[in-house]
């Protein structure tokens, strides 16, 4: 999907961390590398990016891509929680630098790491009658960046056909 964004400056952050593990599994190594890669690591880049794009060079946006995970993902949704709250900081403190923040939950993705079971659980699962795409995402982000989306800011916003809707 092609769609003009015209000049705004972005950051777009996803996650480059994640191992099953509950809390009796999970290692020290694992959740504290989690942390450093899903949530300092988005800090640090958060950071830079509101020194280089605020001030004169005012405006841009931050969407960054969390998760619901829990249960036997403990050391991924603590790292998923902590950038929830990175970001939401960042909608407030850096709102006065013209740059928006949001946070997109698209659900469970098909990119090819679902089993059948899997799949069909979802399925089972997803109103929309259908697994999610990566352009279902990406659709959704491309509003976040673009002009009709600068009001849009400090929201978790979830792109999921239904999956966790109540019911």
């Amino acid at each position: 999907m092609e769609r003009d964004l015209g000049p705004v400056t972005a950051l777009v952050l996803s996650h480059a961390e994640s191992v099953n593990s509950g809390i009796l599994s999970t290692t020290l190594e694992s959740f504290d590398r989690h942390i450093a890669v899903n949530a300092r690591a988005s800090w640090l880049l958060i950071r830079e990016f509101a020194r280089r794009f605020g001030g004169e060079r005012r405006g841009g946006r931050i969407v960054a891509l969390t998760s619901d995970a829990i249960t036997d993902e403990v050391p991924y949704g603590a790292s998923k929680g902590a950038l929830d709250r990175i970001v939401f900081a960042a909608a407030r403190e850096l709102a006065e630098l013209g740059i928006t923040s949001n946070l997109v939950n698209p659900g469970p993705i098909d990119t090819g790491w679902m089993s059948d079971d899997v799949r069909r659980w979802v399925l089972d699962r997803t109103p929309a009658g259908r697994g999610g795409r990566p352009a279902d995402t990406a659709a959704l982000v491309a509003f976040l960046l673009s002009e009709d989306g600068q009001w849009v800011t400090g929201q978790l916003l979830k792109s999921d056909g239904g999956f966790s809707a109540p019911g």
